[in-house]
């Protein structure tokens, strides 16, 4: 396997709902990784997208060489990539694949979604057991609420403890132009005022319903400096699952995909938690973010909450995290995801994160998760 690195990238602002169809805003974001990589299009050798729900909120399938064609790419191999509400680091480990294994000189990982087109929680709970979950009511929601309300009782955590990851997000949305949350400062009082969803999750505990775009273009390291400056290595990229339903696992908060695939990726990169700068963690519910630091290592069990109260993860904290505003206040929409997320490592890794940036960031981690933490993809990026 050969060295990989980002070369481009490209994102749209993460709206409420989009004018542009599912084939525009794809082609727009691969045109704008090109481009900024100074990528001639017909070098590029494949593409992997994800768009989770364009099924059903579109009855669009085949979106891959779709999005393919409309960026001027047809003929290459276009395929899409699935992991439920990981699918944007499914199509990012396939884009990584294909060029360490030397199959491609040039991918692109592109992920698209539309969630604005009709209503998107039932299909979300596709990504739940359709046979032994989803009859009794349950949802991507209802799963984290559990989980929200275990851990609360478990480590009698006040009722305020986990507000401060939605604060945290939304305070470093303020310097993302991309944030569908930009203007919007909240306080834990906030939080404790929304509107319950799923008792105990209240409504800013949630990400939003939204629409985006993002793609990276990968290149192997050996060539990158042909197309950037800030040339950006992928120093891992890992895999791993848990039970298929929270009621099976031994223990529900201890998430053990992300555990094992956080550490086979430590693994592969040669480096350890305290190499890490920065991590982009999967907050889709605040509970989520919470049990990914502590599945990691970057908390202790039970005491990922106080990390966040104490200022642990803001961008001057031992372990800044959504540093961009994350998934819950730029925006949630899921096959573009980890697309994005890429894009804000990128960035913060090469001085371009704005009044975001960190201080002299070497080493970036993100994880995503599929379903009710069933699928983790951990990908490190490094300069």
């Amino acid at each position: 396997m050969r060295p990989v690195a980002v070369v481009g990238f490209g994102q749209i602002p993460v709206q409420k709902q989009q004018r542009a169809t599912l084939r525009q805003m794809g082609a727009a974001v691969v045109q704008t990784a090109l481009s900024s990589a100074g990528a001639d299009p017909a070098r590029v050798d494949a593409l992997y997208a994800c768009s989770m729900l364009s099924d059903e909120l579109q009855g669009q399938k085949h979106v891959a060489a779709l999005i393919a064609d409309e960026a001027g790419l047809a003929g290459v191999e276009a395929l899409e990539a699935r992991a439920a509400t990981a699918g944007g680091a499914a199509a990012l480990r396939m884009a990584w694949l294909s060029v360490a294994c030397g199959a491609a000189d040039l991918a692109v990982a592109v992920g698209v979604e539309k969630m604005s087109d009709g209503i998107a929680t039932p299909v979300l709970a596709k990504a739940l057991d359709a046979q032994r979950e989803v009859p009794d009511g349950a949802t991507l929601i209802s799963q984290n609420a559990l989980l929200m309300a275990l851990y609360r009782e478990q480590y009698a955590v006040p009722v305020d403890g986990l507000a401060h990851f939605a604060v945290n997000a939304h305070a470093n949305a303020r310097h993302n132009p991309n944030a569908l949350f930009q203007t919007k400062v909240i306080t834990p009082a906030d939080v404790l005022a929304s509107r319950l969803i799923s008792p105990p999750i209240r409504l800013l505990d949630c990400s939003p319903i939204c629409d985006g775009a993002a793609a990276v273009l990968l290149a192997p390291l050996d060539a990158a400096s042909r197309y950037t400056n800030h040339v950006v290595p992928v120093h891992a990229s890992t895999v791993a699952t848990d039970r298929f339903r929270i009621a099976d696992r031994a223990d529900p908060l201890a998430l053990q995909a992300a555990r094992r695939s956080a550490q086979a990726a430590l693994v592969q990169a040669h480096l350890t938690l305290q190499d890490i700068d920065l991590f982009e963690v999967h907050d889709a519910f605040s509970i989520m973010a919470c049990l990914l630091l502590e599945a990691v290592g970057f908390a202790a069990p039970g005491a990922g909450w106080r990390l966040a109260a104490e200022g642990g993860i803001r961008p001057d904290g031992r372990i800044p995290i959504a540093t961009r505003g994350g998934l819950k206040a730029r925006g949630h929409p899921i096959g573009a995801t980890a697309l994005y997320q890429v894009c804000e490592i990128v960035q913060q890794l090469t001085g371009q994160a704005g009044g975001n940036q960190l201080h002299n960031p070497h080493v970036g981690m993100m994880q995503s998760v599929g379903g009710a933490g069933v699928t983790v993809l951990t990908h490190i990026f490094g300069v």
